[in-house]
């Protein structure tokens, strides 16, 4: 008699093993989130396996304690310690530093492809039949723990395309910005150049034929990176060329342009812009420089001079607490180059940058070279300067050569 209720309890016992991988299986299918697949995980071993007292530590970022119950002291504030990390097969606990672990009797590690996963502090009645509950605990917990780890890779590989499509977007977004051709030819010739930091970057520049006589150039850095900058730059750019053919009025068109960013990004964005425009017959140049780097202007009537006159950066205050129109004339034979601060903030193994008086100084002794050419040995003499430090922001050029 006694036999036939050992094999009865031994019975109950598969069943209820049975049953608890089921549901632990049936909430894994049904994709619950993690909490939830704990729970059920926490539930089945309270009512179905005989478990008196639980920790399930798991390793995410940092071991942290994801299901307890059964104890005095709230193991969820309670770290692993360190005798416990890196257990790669089932033990007794006896005698643990931390006495608080005194009330497990059993420590089952979870591994997977040899990482550590999880660690199960488990209290249980000790039966005949403990050696298979304790292979069954096991099993039952690296179900469990591998699920979860599947879910957040799952999880995370999702983001990861999220991103992808999301800087595939930017990047398509800020490709339209760009000019598809800039004019190179016997009185006016333009070049630009643009080296992303990342895939998206957040400068851009234009080229805006006004008439016969006139056109605007500009350049503009945002700040922020990803979709977001790229909107608000094209945002920016759509405001430009819808004022630039209402009026050529620079003063009218910043101040429309600090405007609708403000009403666009709601102060979290500020753009740096300069714009110019020329004007072949007249031979005269108007420009405004919003908070950016200094274009240098080449005059071979009146020498060198950096471009400063304008208003402060755009986006943060409404209206503009100043606004100036910088105003150049008898303006023929010259070259005008334009960048963004990754050219002159280009630093060093010392440290130091690359800065604006090399710049003027290479500009100077190559304004008459070839301006494709020019931009190539700016960029070799970035990397020559740089050494074997990463550039750590997008560099973007922009030159113009007027020839009479």
């Amino acid at each position: 008699m006694d036999q036939l209720e050992e094999l009865k309890n031994r019975f109950n016992i598969k069943e209820l093993e049975l049953n608890s991988l089921l549901e632990i299986t049936q909430a894994i299918n049904s994709n619950l989130p993690e909490d939830a697949i704990i729970k059920i995980f926490d539930f089945t071993l309270r009512g179905n396996l005989n478990v008196k007292k639980l920790v399930l530590y798991v390793l995410s970022e940092k071991w942290e304690a994801k299901a307890n119950f059964g104890t005095k002291d709230n193991f969820f504030d309670i770290e692993l310690p360190s005798e416990f990390k890196g257990v790669n097969t089932i033990i007794s606990i006896e005698n643990p530093k931390d006495k608080r672990f005194e009330v497990f009797d059993t420590l089952i590690p979870v591994l997977h492809k040899g990482k550590d996963l999880a660690c199960l502090f488990v209290n249980r009645n000790l039966t005949e039949s403990s050696e298979t509950s304790t292979t069954y605990l096991q099993a039952i917990t690296n179900i469990i723990i591998v699920a979860i780890e599947n879910k957040r890779l799952a999880e995370r590989q999702l983001k990861g395309e999220a991103l992808r499509k999301e800087l595939e977007i930017a990047k398509d977004v800020q490709n339209f910005l760009f000019p598809e051709n800039l004019p190179y030819g016997i009185r006016l010739k333009l070049e630009a150049s643009y080296l992303p930091h990342h895939s998206v970057g957040g400068d851009y520049y234009d080229y805006i034929p006004i008439n016969q006589n006139q056109f605007l150039i500009c350049i503009a850095d945002v700040s922020g990176k990803g979709v977001p900058a790229a909107i608000i730059m094209s945002n920016f750019q759509a405001t430009l060329r819808t004022m630039i053919r209402q009026t050529p009025n620079l003063l009218e068109i910043v101040e429309a342009l600090n405007y609708q960013l403000l009403e666009h990004a709601k102060g979290e964005n500020f753009i740096t812009f300069f714009a110019a425009i020329y004007d072949h017959k007249l031979k005269t140049m108007v420009y405004i420089n919003s908070g950016h780097n200094h274009p240098i202007l080449m005059d071979s009537k009146n020498g060198m001079k950096m471009l400063d006159e304008g208003s402060t950066i755009l986006g943060v205050f409404h209206p503009l607490p100043f606004i100036n129109e910088g105003f150049i004339t008898d303006l023929e034979d010259f070259y005008l180059f334009l960048y963004t601060d990754g050219v002159t903030e280009t630093s060093n193994e010392k440290g130091e940058e690359y800065g604006v008086e090399r710049l003027v100084d290479f500009i100077s002794n190559n304004m008459n070279k070839d301006l494709r050419k020019v931009h190539k040995e700016i960029i070799a003499s970035l990397d020559s300067f740089k050494g074997s430090k990463e550039y750590h922001d997008d560099i973007t050029m922009l030159s113009c050569r007027i020839e009479i």
